[in-house]
Order: C-alpha cells, then sequence, then structure tokens
C-alpha cells in the first residue's frame, strides 16, 4: 500500500493541484431570491468551531504574509460597495481589524490567492483578506488567460471508493481504537463512491462543505487518478470528477432530501451526444411525488416552507463542478443560491435548479459523447464522474 501511495503521490505533483474550469458562463443575479437550500445547511456558517478538534494538523493554506507587492497577481475583480478588506481572516468583522474601508462604489482588487472561503487581495499596495461573497463574480478575470487557468473550481485529482467505514476527518489526527471520536465530519460507508483533490502528509484531502476533510487512505480502495486536462490518461479514464457532501442529521426533513439527492443522480446518469444540450430541469423535473420526490424544507421567496425535490440543487451544483472542468462543455445558463451560495460548496460554486430563472443548462460541444455517472448511497457523500465515450 505504500509503495502504491507513493507512486500515487509523485502523479499527484504531476499533474498539479488545483485547476479550474474553462466554460464561460451568465453572471449571477445578486437579487435572486428563489432559493432551494436546504435549512440545515444554512446553519453551517453559525455552527461554532470546537477548539479541542482544532488541535491537530491541517492542510497549510497560504496566508498574507505569504505574498508581497510584486506577488503576481492571478485575476483581477472587484469589490463590491461598502466592503472592507481585513487584516486577519475575521467574521466579526471587528473595525480594529479592517486594513481598508469598503467604498461608495466597488473596489478594483488583485485576488493573490482562492481560498475556499476567503481571497487574499492586493488593494492600493496592501494585501490583506476579502470574504469571497463581497467580490463581484462576473468582474473576477485572469491576468493572463493563456497561463492562468480560468476561475472557479477545483479539479480534483483521483476517483475512490470507501474500502470499509471512511472516516472524514476535521484534521490529521486519528485515534485507532475510536469508531467516532468526535474528529469526523462524517463517517462514509464501505462502496460509497468518493473523489480526493490532493494527498498531504499521506492523507488524501477533500472537500467538505467550505472546509478540507482528510481520510485515512487505508480506508479507500480503487484508487484511481483523474485526467488533468480533457484528454483521457488511459481508456476508461474519468476527466472530470468532484464529491460535495451533505449533512447527515435524522429529521424527517433532511431524511426526505437525502432520498432526493439520490433521485436526482439517478436521472442525470446518462449520456451526452456531441450538440446535445443537458437542462437539469427538464432532466430532473418536474420536481413532484410521480417522480418519486418527498417534500423537504426550501427556501423559496425569501421564506423557508416544504417544496418537493429539495436537495436537487445539490445534484445540479456538483455537476457544474464537473462541467466547469472541461473546456468542451458550454455554460448556457447557471444562477447561484444568491450571493452567499450553497454553503455545501465554497462560494460562486452551486447552480441553481428548480424554476425558470433556477436553472442549470450546458452543451456538449466536444465531437464524442460524455458520460455522466451520478452517485450519492445516502450517506452524505454525492460523487459525479465525467468520461468519454467511445464509440
Amino acid at each position: 500500500m505504500k509503495r502504491f501511495l507513493c507512486g500515487i503521490l509523485c502523479l499527484c505533483l504531476l499533474c498539479g493541484g488545483m485547476a479550474f474550469a474553462a466554460a464561460e458562463e451568465e453572471e449571477e443575479d445578486p437579487g435572486l431570491i428563489d432559493e432551494l437550500i436546504d435549512e440545515e445547511l444554512e446553519e453551517i456558517e453559525e455552527t461554532p468551531v470546537n477548539p479541542e478538534l482544532q488541535t491537530g494538523e491541517v492542510y497549510p493554506t497560504p496566508t498574507a504574509e505569504d505574498f508581497d507587492l510584486n506577488s503576481p497577481a492571478l485575476y483581477t475583480c472587484k469589490i463590491a460597495p461598502n466592503r472592507s478588506v481585513f487584516k486577519v481572516m475575521d467574521r466579526t468583522y471587528a473595525n480594529k481589524n479592517v486594513l481598508i474601508r469598503g467604498r461608495s462604489s466597488s473596489m478594483e482588487a488583485e485576488i493573490l490567492y482562492v481560498g475556499l472561503r476567503w481571497f487574499i487581495v492586493r488593494v492600493d499596495n496592501q494585501i490583506g483578506y476579502v470574504v469571497r461573497e463581497w467580490v463581484e463574480f462576473g468582474s473576477i478575470k485572469a491576468v493572463d488567460p493563456a497561463g492562468t487557468a480560468p476561475f472557479n473550481v477545483q479539479k480534483h485529482s483521483y476517483t475512490a471508493v470507501a474500502a470499509k467505514a471512511c472516516h472524514v476527518r476535521k484534521n490529521m489526527t486519528y485515534n485507532m481504537g475510536a469508531e467516532d471520536d468526535g474528529n469526523n465530519y462524517v463517517i462514509l460507508n464501505p462502496g460509497t463512491k468518493l473523489t480526493v483533490w490532493k494527498f498531504y502528509k499521506g492523507w488524501a484531502v477533500v472537500n467538505y462543505m467550505r472546509e478540507y476533510g482528510y481520510i485515512d487512505p487505508n480506508e479507500l480502495a480503487d484508487l484511481q487518478p483523474v485526467s488533468p486536462t480533457d484528454e483521457e490518461m488511459y481508456e476508461g479514464c474519468p476527466i472530470a470528477a468532484y464529491t460535495s457532501y451533505y449533512k447527515m442529521v435524522q429529521t424527517k426533513n433532511n431524511i426526505s432530501r437525502i432520498k432526493n439527492i439520490g433521485i436526482g443522480c439517478g436521472l442525470i446518469s446518462m449520456i451526452l451526444e456531441p450538440g446535445q444540450t443537458f437542462n437539469g430541469n427538464d432532466v430532473m423535473g418536474p420536481y413532484g411525488p410521480k417522480r418519486g420526490y418527498e417534500p423537504a424544507i426550501v427556501m423559496k421567496d425569501g421564506k423557508d416552507v416544504l417544496g418537493y425535490g429539495g436537495g436537487t440543487c445539490q445534484v445540479s451544483s456538483t455537476l457544474y463542478n464537473c462541467v466547469r472542468q472541461l473546456p468542451g462543455l458550454r455554460v448556457d445558463h447557471r444562477r447561484a443560491h444568491g450571493l452567499s451560495g450553497a454553503t455545501y460548496l465554497p462560494i460562486h460554486c452551486d447552480a441553481a435548479v428548480g424554476t425558470d430563472t433556477q436553472n442549470f443548462i450546458f452543451t456538449n460541444m466536444y465531437d464524442y459523447p460524455i458520460r455522466i455517472d451520478a452517485t450519492s448511497s445516502g450517506d452524505g457523500a454525492l460523487s459525479i464522474r465525467i468520461y468519454k465515450v467511445h464509440n
């Protein structure tokens, strides 16, 4: 196993850590309020972190101190009016931590690093942090389009299957004798499909909501590389893959939501021919009991209500994160869940469905068919892989 992992780590270095997608899309509508988000997912942002679970080592993301005035920028952007840049990553927005106070009009900035919740930016020859939702999405442009991947999605590097009970941990600590030692985001069942962003210090790093999660590779099987481009590394190699996670609270509404996610995965698992367009509402809808959907809490017109099909937005959003990895898949229509997006994904990375204005539509511009394989085992992971189809 160790020898195999060494080979995997070498391949990871060759493939690179993070890649972003290459399709053009519509700008999200900041005023959109017809949101289909499970209300329980909204609680994630407000959930206090137990300090005892933050003592273990985590993946070291860059800080503002890692950059200077000569550091090359990845993107340019505009920070929304009256939104400040901070000295530290501070969700209390305390005045003492403000580096550059927000202005009455948009503020020009350079993005030096893309984090899951924050950007590191350079403004007026100063370097600080800005919350992701405060950056106007349509303003984000690559400084060097030829040499910089377009903004948005992480390219996951491997697919895998849970070989046994698979612990998605909050940090790189492991209590060998504990089934659930309190350091788990979720425990996946044997046979569950998932994807891995990269390997770090012998751990498989995954995206969990808006954090990183960590998996012991000994709990994984069938580890396969994802092609770093849209060209197969070998026949049958996935050319894009992504996994999002959902909460496993055992309320009636959330149980229904989990069931709806499984139905949506089955409906979008399909072959898309060259020139064929995928329409999320047409494929997964109508969102009613005749298709097996159950009522779950959704957000509509600013209110929490019961609605059939709650959870299908996570299916379309996870698919969106795969589609954005492939330049030959043209995004024709996409709307986010407002400025903050759906909390099960980083901001700017979701795609809502369910209404005339909320839909995810893309077209296969490749000269070959693609196959979408979407799975959810009902235990916390929604995994999607895209393959090239050989005639």
